[in-house]
C-alpha cells in the first residue's frame, strides 16, 4: 500500500489559525482601532467640548454644544426658589426617573444642591 504524502503546514498558517481560533487581534485590526480613536479625538477637539465628554443631547449645530443632562437638571432646580420636587424636575426635563435620581445623587454629593425635605431639592 502506498503512503499518502502529507503537505507540511507553514508556520505562518499555524499562527493565523491560532489567531482566528482564539480571537487575537492582528496588527491590521489594531491600526483600524487606532485610526478610529484619532478621528474621535479630532472631532472632540474641533467641537471644543469641556472635559472630553459629549453632551447628553448631542450637538444642535457644529458651533453650539447642547447642555448636558446634569446642567439641565441643575437649572430646573435653580428656577424654583422654594425647592423643586422630583415630579416637577421630571416634568420640565422629560428625563426618565432613574436618570434624574442618578443626577440628583451626584449633584447632592458635589454640594451643588441640598435636600430640603423628602423629594424636594434646593440649589446652593
Amino acid at each position: 500500500m502506498a503512503k499518502k504524502r502529507v503537505k507540511a503546514v507553514s508556520f505562518d498558517a499555524m499562527v493565523k489559525f491560532f489567531m482566528l481560533t482564539y480571537d487575537i487581534p492582528s496588527r491590521k485590526d489594531l491600526l483600524k482601532v487606532m485610526a478610529k480613536l484619532e478621528n474621535l479625538e479630532i472631532l472632540i477637539k474641533n467641537f471644543g467640548i469641556r472635559g472630553g465628554r459629549l453632551p447628553a443631547g448631542g450637538m444642535t449645530s457644529l458651533n453650539k454644544p447642547v447642555k448636558t443632562a446634569f446642567e439641565i437638571v441643575l437649572e430646573v432646580i435653580k428656577s424654583y426658589d422654594r425647592g423643586a420636587g422630583f415630579e416637577e424636575i421630571q416634568e420640565k426635563t422629560g428625563f426618565q426617573e432613574k436618570k434624574i435620581r442618578n443626577i440628583i445623587f451626584r449633584l447632592n454629593k458635589l454640594g451643588k444642591i441640598k435636600r430640603k425635605s423628602r423629594g424636594t431639592y434646593v440649589a446652593i
